[in-house]
Order: C-alpha cells, then sequence, then structure tokens
C-alpha cells in the first residue's frame, strides 16, 4: 500500500479493569481526510494519543509509511490537540518559530510560511501580538498554523472546528482540503457531523472502544444510509408506522419523518402508498452522517444488525 502513511493495527488498551479499546485498525492514506468519529467516551482520544506515542497501547502495532514505530517522528506529524495551549505572553511569531524549531525545521523558511498563514487567516501585522490579546478563534487559528508549520505528512487534527464562528470555520475548511489535495495525509476528529459529511473520504466510528463502522464515505452511506420520507400534513402516527418498510416514524405538529427499511426500492415504495396520506409536501433521502451517528450512539443500528443476524 504505498499510498498508506498510517496504518493502526488491532489496538487494544486498558484503564486500571476497565478496556477502553477493542482491536482497533484502520489506515489513513496520502492526501485523503480520515474522519475518527464516535460518542464521547468512544476511545477517539485514546486512539489518537497511542498514535502520538502520549500513552503505550496493551496490544496491536502502529505503522508509518510501512515502518512499526513505537512513536512517529516529531518532524513528520503535526497535531491540533483538543485541549488548545500555548504560552500565552509571548508573541505570535514566537510561538510559530519555537514550534518549527521543535520539528528541526528551517526557521527562515518558517517565517515565510507563517507570514503566508497569518496573511490567509486575517492576522496579518500581528505578529507581534501576544497570545493573550487575542481573542479565542484567533488564538486557535494560531494553533492551528503552528500544527502545520513544518509541513507534516500526517496531519492530525482533534477538534478543529469547536469555539469557531462559521467563516473561521470555512477558512479552515478550505486550508484542510488544500492540504489534503498536497498530499498531507489527515486524520479529523470532529463533532460536527455536517461538516465530516462533506469533507471526508473515509471514516471509522468507534462506539465503546470497538469499532463498528469503517470504510469510504460512499460505502458508508450505501451500507447503513437507509433512505427517510419527510412528509408535510397532518397524519396519524400509527397509521404511518404500519405502512411496508416503515422502521420508525418520528413526528412534530404536522411534520412526519419515515425512516425505512434499506431494502426496500423507493420508486415502488412511493406508488404503493395509502391515497388517504395528506401530503402537503413530500422529500425522500437517505438519512445523513449525523443520523448514523445518532443511530450508533444510541445502539439502535448495532440493535437492528444483532437482529438481523438472528432472524
Amino acid at each position: 500500500m504505498p499510498n498508506t502513511v498510517l496504518t493502526v493495527q488491532n489496538l487494544r488498551k486498558s484503564f486500571k479493569e476497565q478496556q477502553v479499546l477493542y482491536d482497533v485498525s484502520f489506515n489513513v492514506k496520502k492526501g485523503e481526510i480520515t474522519a475518527l468519529l464516535g460518542p464521547n467516551g468512544a476511545g477517539k482520544s485514546t486512539t489518537i494519543r497511542s498514535i502520538m506515542g502520549i500513552i503505550y497501547p496493551d496490544h496491536g502495532t502502529i505503522h508509518f509509511n510501512g515502518e512499526q514505530k513505537s512513536q512517529i517522528p516529531k518532524h513528520k506529524i503535526g497535531y491540533l490537540p483538543e485541549e488548545r495551549g500555548l504560552y500565552k505572553n509571548v508573541k505570535i511569531m514566537d510561538i510559530l518559530l519555537y514550534f518549527a524549531e521543535l520539528k528541526d525545521y528551517p526557521l527562515k523558511k518558517a517565517k515565510e510560511r507563517a507570514l503566508s498563514y497569518l496573511k490567509k487567516f486575517g492576522l496579518e501585522g500581528k505578529e507581534k501580538v501576544s497570545i493573550e490579546e487575542l481573542s479565542k478563534g484567533m488564538g486557535q487559528k494560531v494553533q492551528f498554523i503552528a500544527s502545520i508549520i513544518h509541513e507534516p505528512e500526517l496531519l492530525i487534527l482533534d477538534e478543529p472546528f469547536s469555539g469557531l464562528d462559521p467563516v473561521s470555520q470555512d477558512v479552515f475548511k478550505e486550508e484542510i482540503r488544500a492540504l489534503a489535495k498536497s498530499g498531507t495525509a489527515i486524520l479529523l476528529s470532529a463533532h460536527q457531523m455536517n461538516v465530516v459529511e462533506e469533507m471526508a473520504d473515509r471514516l471509522i466510528m468507534l462506539h465503546k472502544g470497538k469499532q463498528v463502522i469503517s470504510g469510504s464515505m460512499e460505502e458508508v452511506k450505501r451500507q447503513y444510509a437507509s433512505f427517510k420520507c419527510t412528509i408535510h400534513g397532518k397524519n396519524d402516527e400509527k397509521k404511518l408506522q404500519s405502512i411496508a418498510y416503515v422502521t420508525r416514524v418520528e413526528q412534530t405538529d404536522n411534520v412526519s419523518i419515515l425512516f425505512l427499511d434499506q431494502n426496500l426500492s423507493p420508486s415502488e415504495w412511493i406508488r404503493e402508498l395509502p391515497s388517504d396520506i395528506h401530503i402537503e409536501e413530500f422529500r425522500l433521502d437517505r438519512i445523513s452522517l449525523h443520523e448514523i451517528f445518532i443511530d450508533v450512539a444510541s445502539d439502535r443500528t448495532l440493535t437492528r444488525e444483532e437482529e438481523e443476524n438472528y432472524a
């Protein structure tokens, strides 16, 4: 796999008597954005910290560019942690050059890149401003620049959009896409499912330490994103629930959302709808990544799979 930058195989980790990772395995490829998803406590942070060498797994291997590493070379990896932390009384340029020096990156080139990114992120002319003078969003931009100043081959972003306004989110998204296009392998952990669905090439979803979904975005959507039908109009919920292929109904006022079995043919299902359903508006589409996430987090998807396996 020449394009595979990071390979994680069968990671297991326990803290005292509690196992938090169960044989987690995935790849992160050059030029791709791989999303690592899961509810709080799913094992995302433990996985990232294992990759970073902050903690060591009890079992499993981590390969970087095909070689097994106990810790990825520091100049090859960039990391934006969920818990932000910059020296508050240090000037922006000084902190960026300090991070570059930690990565053994040429300082002249680092300064050129820093000035370019400060301009791109709306911080031009602020290189002598101290971190404590910045807003939270501006500080996050500086920390993002610090994570990419040295042109890493692998970039790990843990909740990069947290606390950003919509304009800043768009700037981050644009830059992350540009980095992937230039060949950087990106591992992205985020709670904004709409952003992940928009950006990610591949995804891994963890639940209670176990890997429950894995594949390209297209594969995951095809496998897990069954159809849903949204009907505007006053209808009896029990009657809607009795329609063939309807697995559940969510109803608010005069809007009903029918979640449908994956095995249906949409065109045939529409033709066979009862004629006395009151329809003012009608929309049929696949459920979103957000809804897949909610299903997994609430065990709905896992429960359905178990029912199918024992049917």
